[in-house]
């Protein structure tokens, strides 16, 4: 019978069998392979692998060099700690219509969700002959200056310190009232669209 991994991890908080379930899953996730396509590479039954990556079963020493040849990295890959991605958002500032806007998020977090810091124009304070209309919502919360809002027929002056939330199902635009206005925003798919002309 195989020996079991019971050996405490350098960080006592997770144990070694834990961290290369954890680590299984990720390099199975980052490579796009499915757990048929592994179970078949490392040549162990599915439902065994399976209940490997879930922890219902207790991973076997024999069972290391198999699954990371299955993965494409050495042992010490697997056994070890991924390394922590690069936490910060490289995006380039987009300029369009006043508006200037740097991502502070990257792609895919938050559910969809995208943040950026905008500096609008002082010069963009005309609104257009028709207000904007789409999906979800946009959520703004003006860092300095005074942004102007409308709101279908409501005509809104946002103070710095103040947030807003509202759907964008209702037609809206928003500009400067006496000077450039720094903001930070949150937008979700639908939003990013129309904001960044995508």
């Amino acid at each position: 019978m195989p020996s079991s991994l019971a050996v405490e991890a350098n960080t006592p908080e997770e144990p070694v069998d834990a961290r290369v379930r954890r680590r299984l899953r990720e390099l199975r996730t980052e490579r796009g392979l499915t757990l048929q396509q592994v179970a078949e590479r490392a040549h162990i039954d599915l439902s065994t692998l399976s209940r490997l990556e879930a922890g219902k079963r207790r991973l076997a020493l024999d069972h290391i060099p198999a699954l990371a040849a299955a993965l494409g990295v050495s042992a010490d890959q697997l056994l070890g700690s991924a390394s922590p991605a690069d936490p910060r958002v490289r995006g380039r500032p987009r300029r369009f219509d006043g508006l200037t806007m740097w991502p502070l998020s990257n792609h895919g977090a938050a559910g969809g969700l995208q943040a950026y810091k905008i500096t609008v124009s002082a010069k963009r304070a005309t609104p257009p002959g028709v207000l904007p209309v789409h999906e979800g919502y946009d959520w703004l919360y003006v860092l300095d200056g005074r942004l102007r809002l409308m709101l279908g027929d409501e005509d809104f002056t946002i103070e710095a310190g103040e947030a807003v939330e509202f759907t964008t199902w209702t037609p809206h635009w928003f500009g400067a009232v006496d000077g450039p206005v720094e903001l930070i925003g949150l937008f979700g798919p639908q939003g990013q669209k129309l904001h960044l002309r995508a």
